[in-house]
């Protein structure tokens, strides 16, 4: 099981609180291809474990996940992990303060993520939700019905856009990204590369694990995607069914009245 890794504290992923949300356009965002997108697409079960990995060891030490529940790491459509690796997980990874006995306590299924808001650091609950890789032109959103709102494309874009340059104003450090809105970001690289091992043998290198995560985050943002698609699908399903109906009754109603011969 995971154990959460201390490292440096990360900055947020916007400047100031007076950011907006939706100028990730404004940058170069990559066309991820995650296994999610489209009207069929499917969480990858493998990537989101991946993703949970990722974030336990090298995301979670800065940025939390308060509103996700830890009992849904195991739901389908989710990670999937069975009901005593999701205990273990919860206990051996965090701690909550428990009023009952005024002290911390390991984590159950029943608690939340932490949260973790460590210099400032946002919570990643619904990030993936709240940022948008693809815009315009001029508002249409034309784009977005192409590639959709890519709120994970910016996530792993901004994680692989990292040039290597930094600059120092106003005491503070800041660090060139191709991704990221005006180019520079004040959160340093979070992810290297080969940061972590998977058992599954899967890639490690930079890109994958900005895939990874981004997909988990993609997950904690909205966990019920699947569902979703599933109830519109049979939605559209059904339309169409009661649109060929309500053609052929009408058809029907109608068919002695036009067959008439006009006097």
């Amino acid at each position: 099981m995971f154990k959460t890794l201390a490292i440096g504290a990360a900055f947020a992923l916007a400047l100031g609180p007076t950011a907006s949300l939706a100028a990730g356009g404004e940058g170069h965002i990559e066309d991820f291809a995650f296994s999610f997108e489209g009207p069929f697409g499917t969480y990858d079960q493998n990537q989101l474990q991946r993703g949970l990995q990722i974030y336990t060891q090298i995301c979670s030490s800065c940025h939390g996940l308060q509103y996700v529940p830890l009992r849904t790491l195991g739901d389908p459509g989710g990670p999937g992990l069975p009901e005593d690796q999701v205990r273990a997980y919860a206990a051996e990874n965090f701690s909550v303060f428990d009023p009952e006995l005024d002290d911390d306590r390991p984590a159950k299924p029943t608690d939340h993520f932490p949260a973790n808001t460590a210099a400032g650091a946002p919570d990643l609950s619904l990030m993936a939700k709240a940022r948008a890789g693809f815009h315009g032109p001029y508002g249409l959103g034309i784009n977005q019905l192409v590639h959709g709102m890519g709120g994970a494309e910016y996530i792993a874009s901004i994680l692989t856009g990292y040039t290597g340059e930094e600059k120092e104003e106003a005491g503070a450090v800041f660090y060139e990204n191709t991704a990221f809105p005006g180019g520079w970001i004040a959160m340093a690289p979070p992810l290297w590369g080969e940061d972590v091992d998977f058992a599954d043998g899967h890639s490690n290198e930079l890109h994958h694990e900005a895939q990874d995560v981004a997909a988990f985050l993609m997950w904690t943002a909205e966990p019920k995607m699947m569902a979703r698609k599933q109830a519109g699908f049979v939605g559209v399903l059904m339309l169409t069914v009661l649109t060929v109906l309500l053609y052929l009754t009408n058809k029907r109603l109608w068919a002695p009245v036009k067959g008439r011969k006009s006097v």
